[in-house]
């Protein structure tokens, strides 16, 4: 029987677990792909958020399903172009895709269906903004509006930082376009956790949960980045928990979009500050798989993906739906490694060794984000450069798995966190990964 042709795109770690996974089941082609990616399965030029070429590339692959991997085509509209152009897609229209493609959208959404989150206040004067701040008169949170590869976004720790942010954003146009508008929130406290869930538009399947880590540096310092690690479960998603999570974020998502007539498909990625007596609050929603996420959330799966997939974007996941897929036993845990100068001026062009050795290490996967291959070596590419997974029986044997093999990776200027899973690790198996 003939394997069925599917098409994912994106460029990044995320990419190539959903690659690495489908490839079980079907024949993959990925646009535009990235040096790792393309040792394993074939891949095609261009951009994934060219709608024509994107339409052009599924012809040319014969794709019986698309599936999108970053944010940017979903909110450009690239599975409106597919599905006109009569392709099966997975991943939200450019109406449902405005729920991470616009900050104040998402929070009158939430607003608007009562599902919890933080007071909030939208500008699009830097003026009226800042005297906001100070009459508010404690340190809140600035998002820009728009997208901003998950960097748009200060968590400030003074009243001054905050109009420190705004101005950034606002008038030195940090983020282009998408810092013109802002909103200010108050700040939650709490552990912050990721849930995904796979919908058709009016059912779900849940994921598991991921507890992601977006600071730069050990301890929670430095700026933020688009993600420096994951691992699942965090134990604080307790099984009480996450029936919440379902019933009072999931669930009134997934009806409130139905209602307003922007039916959600695809994978919709909450992200939640889970406070220290339980409260709930959502900081923001996403349209597709999170990166670090799927690599952990992949690599605990136990069996196929593709059905999922595909009843998602015909709009009917059928037995399918509101149980989740199996997962295998044993947590995973992922290790992002950051090009120098990560985030704010990522430097091109190192070379890159010891894949192969890292690759040995039993019960990890190299994935791979910004690389490029030039003369048969690999070289940076891009920001995020590789992604370090490990499955194993607990969370200390998978951290020992992900460290053993990041150390034996080099490149020059390196970054990476040592301490991925800390919170949920024995202490001394924690620190026993802190050089």
């Amino acid at each position: 029987m003939a394997r069925k042709k599917v098409l994912v795109l994106g460029s990044g770690a995320r990419e190539h677990a959903l690659c690495r996974a489908l490839s079980a089941e079907a024949e993959v082609t990925v646009m535009p792909g990235n040096a790792g990616i393309a040792a394993e399965a074939a891949t095609l030029p261009g951009k994934a958020d060219d709608l024509p070429a994107v339409v052009a590339a599924a012809r040319a692959s014969f794709a019986e399903l698309v599936v999108v991997g970053p944010e940017a085509p979903l909110c450009a509209g690239v599975t409106d172009a597919l599905v006109e152009a009569g392709f099966l897609v997975f991943g939200p229209s450019r109406a449902a895709a405005e729920l991470e493609a616009s900050k104040s959208f998402c929070k009158d959404f939430m607003k608007r269906h009562g599902i919890p989150t933080s007071d909030y206040a939208v500008f699009e004067d830097a003026d009226a903004a800042e005297a906001h701040a100070r009459a508010i008169g404690r340190p809140l949170v600035v998002k820009a509006d728009g997208l901003a590869a998950g960097k748009g976004v200060v968590v400030a720790s003074s009243v001054e930082e905050t109009c420190a942010a705004i101005h950034a954003f606002m008038r030195e146009g940090l983020f282009g376009a998408a810092g013109r508008k802002v909103v200010l929130e108050d700040k939650v406290t709490g552990q912050e956790v990721s849930f995904h869930a796979i919908c058709d538009g009016a059912r779900f399947v849940p994921l598991a949960a991921a507890q992601d880590h977006k600071r730069l540096e050990d301890g929670d310092r430095g700026p933020n980045t688009g993600g420096m690690g994951a691992y699942s479960p965090p134990p604080v998603v307790t099984p009480a928990l996450e029936a919440r999570i379902l019933a009072e974020v999931i669930r009134p998502t997934v009806d409130g979009m139905a209602k307003e007539g922007r039916p959600f498909r695809g994978v919709l990625f909450a992200g939640l500050m889970i406070g220290e007596r339980g409260e709930l609050s959502v900081l923001e929603f996403n349209v597709r798989f999170g990166d670090p996420e799927t690599a952990v959330l992949l690599a605990r799966l136990d069996g196929a993906l593709l059905p999922y997939l595909e009843g998602a974007a015909r709009g009917d996941l059928g037995p399918l739906a509101d149980r989740s897929p199996p997962v295998r036993n044993g947590p995973a845990l992922a290790v992002v490694m950051a090009a120098a100068g990560y985030p704010e001026s990522p430097r091109v062009g190192d070379a890159i060794e010891g894949l192969d050795a890292a690759a040995a290490v039993p019960a990890v996967s190299v994935l791979h984000a910004g690389t490029r291959r030039e003369d048969g070596k690999f070289l940076t590419a891009g920001g995020r450069v590789l992604c370090i997974t490990a499955h194993a029986a607990d969370l200390d044997a998978a951290a020992e798995a992900a460290y053993t093999a990041v150390d034996r990776v080099r490149f020059a200027g390196s970054q990476h966190r040592r301490d991925i899973g800390a919170r949920a690790r024995t202490p001394q198996k924690s620190r026993a990964t802190t050089p």
